[in-house]
């Protein structure tokens, strides 16, 4: 069995030594750019350099987060940035943007690239498509069940990172809109202004029916390393470094020991937690219990006493990399010391000439007791073998001595930069784009509310739940129709699947697929597919990336500006979302739910009230549940300005007959909608 990886947040350079000396395997980092957390403080070059060096000294991995969406023009930064990784021989790099992905394994294909949960990787296709992109470990998404965990790691190609400690987003990693749409400050970017934590409220709930809990499995990491799971993640990099340290030990104590103290989990939770933790996801216990908030209490639990505390688990440089010793004292010859590490490290100390013991002779006693005190160290003494020739000694203080010039030596060696290869080849773009192609609908329901004159649309997106009579009934009215596979795959992978062969069988052959295992999954089934929004391409080499699995088509980032989306190459077709209701998250959880009754008694369709009273309605989808923008989106009377892009979607959600109708004819004559609407962000864009 694989020893379970402790892999620990380290925001800016203050959480680094707590985090080492605590008892982490790992860190993981941002540099001042393209860093998920951009409010952390980060890393500038110079104490990047100083991290990589001590880390490695204490046998420390380091992994850089470079996990934000990028744009076309941002790439020659990525470049210098995964450049100068390369040059420190950073152990790991964690990437969202499966553009970046395709750009590291042109420049560096022997750096390692691990696949951040902002991917929303949470299916065993999503994992495999990975794997087969050259990733090396697949970080997976936060809402998995102990199950369904399990079910991924068997037989897994890849590496699998769980996280075990730390805040829960309301919204699956990277399917989250809000705070972009509410304030340009975008979540996938690196900008949340976590608009979730702020008051909103379903009928019956709590009044903060967005903001979970902090999830903790500590006591769960023997069983996740026994599934296989290589690494423990704790989030945190926004948190202070006491956060850290206890987060960190608390870990150690629970792998190694099999417990958490009383006391050292009771200062944990005073540090930082949200009304306490939940283990809801991975115990499959969803509802109201999951959820919670920064109270006085919480923040008044964190006094000195909690700090001093703390501040005690890192007060000492933790010794435990092992090293092997050998002694060789011999008559009229200098006495020598080497001492090897693990890594194949190897450094020699030669010292005086000993002389005729007058007393006591050197032991190996004498030896062990001189040379094994390393305290203060990252070293422990593993073994000495010693060579003596009788009747000599050599003072202490020259043992001591030699000892520590051979642990110089071995600590210069171990942060000794080992550079992994960078090639800086030239990106090459070529194609053109800007085909205007028929407009496309998407529907949640297949019901007697599709408007008959939305029959000349090129596809019609339906839901591959629906029911095979529903579907024969659109193929008669003359609709071409494609299968919309859910985003939210949690645990209903194989009966998609399944169902999809069905559909198959009606004569449908094409998918709209928002989730790189839904792609994945359709190209398994050799379907033609359609990509969605949710696979949040911003660049050039994502488009690239999705063109190599298969996808036909794809409807780009709403987060990007018209002006953005135009200038993007290749000559894979591009769309937009351009009327209708924009998806802001996407949670397992649904706030619905909060009322304590189940789904079972939600009559209407629920919705979730910010603290201005303005509604933003909610939609069940797949294994999910989706939240819609308070508005809708329309482009209609902006035609002219969508220059460069082949095909729009008209996205029905919530509308009843009339208003779909009167969608459809604002869109087809380019006159606004009356009431209240958003251009969205393809003016604005985000930060």
């Amino acid at each position: 069995m694989k020893r379970l990886e402790i892999l620990a947040p380290a925001g800016g350079e203050a959480s680094v030594i707590p985090a080492v000396r605590s008892g982490a395997d790992a860190i993981y980092l941002g540099a001042t750019d393209f860093s998920a957390r951009s409010s952390a403080h980060n890393f500038d070059r110079e104490q990047l350099r100083r991290t990589v060096q001590y880390c490695h000294l204490n046998g420390v991995a380091v992994h850089l987060a470079c996990n934000t969406l990028i744009r076309d023009e941002e790439r020659d930064g990525v470049r210098d940035l995964i450049k100068y990784a390369c040059e420190l021989g950073i152990d790991a790099v964690i990437v969202q943007d499966t553009g970046i992905i395709s750009l590291i394994r042109k420049w560096a294909p022997e750096l390692p690239v691990h696949g951040s949960t902002q991917l929303s990787v949470h299916t065993r296709k999503g994992v495999e498509a990975l794997y087969k992109a050259g990733l090396t470990r697949v970080v997976l998404s936060r809402e998995l069940s102990k199950t369904e965990i399990e079910e991924i790691a068997k037989d897994c190609p890849v590496e699998l990172e769980v996280f075990v400690h730390g805040a829960l987003c309301m919204s699956v990693s990277g399917q989250c809109y809000f705070s972009a749409m509410l304030g340009s400050r975008s979540g996938n970017r690196g900008s949340c202004a976590q608009p979730c934590r702020l008051p909103f409220s379903v009928r019956g709930g709590s009044g903060h029916d967005l903001s979970l809990r902090d999830i903790s499995l500590i006591p769960e990491l023997r069983e996740l390393q026994e599934m296989g799971i290589a690494s423990a993640k704790i989030e945190g990099r926004m948190k202070r470094p006491e956060y850290v340290a206890a987060a960190v030990a608390a870990c150690r104590q629970s792998l190694d020991e099999g417990f958490v103290s009383e006391e050292l989990y009771n200062k944990l939770t005073a540090v930082f937690s949200r009304s306490g933790f939940t283990d809801g996801y991975y115990k499959g216990r969803l509802g109201p219990k999951m959820f919670g908030v920064r109270s006085k209490e919480n923040v008044d639990a964190a006094d000195k006493s909690v700090f001093g505390f703390i501040h005690g688990l890192y007060k000492k440089e933790r010794s435990h990399i092992p090293v092997d010793f050998s002694l060789e004292i011999r008559e009229n010859k200098s006495s020598s010391l080497t001492a090897s590490d693990d890594s194949g490290n190897r450094a020699e100390c030669v010292g005086d000439i000993p002389e005729r013991a007058v007393n006591r002779s050197l032991d190996k006693e004498l030896c062990e007791k001189s040379i094994g005190k390393t305290g203060g160290t990252p070293y422990f003494m593993r073994s000495l073998r010693c060579g003596l020739d009788p009747g000599l000694t050599l003072p202490a203080a020259q043992l001591k001595r030699m000892r520590a010039e051979c642990l110089d030596e071995i600590s210069a060696k171990r942060e000794r930069l080992r550079p992994v290869p960078f090639s800086d080849c030239k990106i090459q773009e070529t194609g053109t784009r800007g085909r205007k192609l028929p407009d496309r609908y998407r529907i949640r329901a297949v019901d007697t509310d599709i408007p008959e004159d939305g029959a000349d649309c090129e596809l019609l997106y339906v839901p591959c739940s629906a029911a095979d009579d529903e579907i024969r009934r659109l193929l008669d009215k003359g609709f071409s129709v494609a299968a919309e596979i859910p985003r939210g795959l949690f645990g209903i992978e194989n009966r998609i699947f399944h169902r999809l062969r069905e559909i198959k069988q009606l004569g449908i052959n094409e998918v709209l697929a928002g989730n790189i295992g839904a792609v994945e999954m359709a190209r398994e089934l050799g379907m033609e597919i359609h990509g969605g929004f949710g696979l949040n391409i911003t660049n050039t080499e994502a488009l690239l990336f999705y063109a190599s699995m298969g996808v036909k088509d794809c409807e780009v980032s709403f987060e990007l500006t018209l002006e953005q989306i135009s200038a993007l190459g290749g000559v894979m077709p591009v769309g937009v979302i351009s009327a209708g209701r924009l998806p802001l998250m996407l949670t397992r959880n649904c706030p619905a739910q909060n009322d304590g009754k189940g789904c079972k008694h939600c009559r209407r369709a629920p919705v979730l009230t910010d603290r201005k009273g303005i509604e933003f309605p909610m939609q069940c989808m797949g294994s999910c549940t989706e939240i819609l923008n308070s508005v809708p989106l329309t482009l209609a009377d902006r035609k002219r300005e969508l220059q460069g892009i082949d095909f729009e979607v008209i996205r029905f959600s919530t509308e009843n007959l009339r208003e779909k109708r009167d969608m459809l004819e604002c869109f087809k004559s380019g006159r606004l909608p009356e009431g209240q609407y958003t251009r969205g962000l393809y003016y604005r864009g985000v930060e």
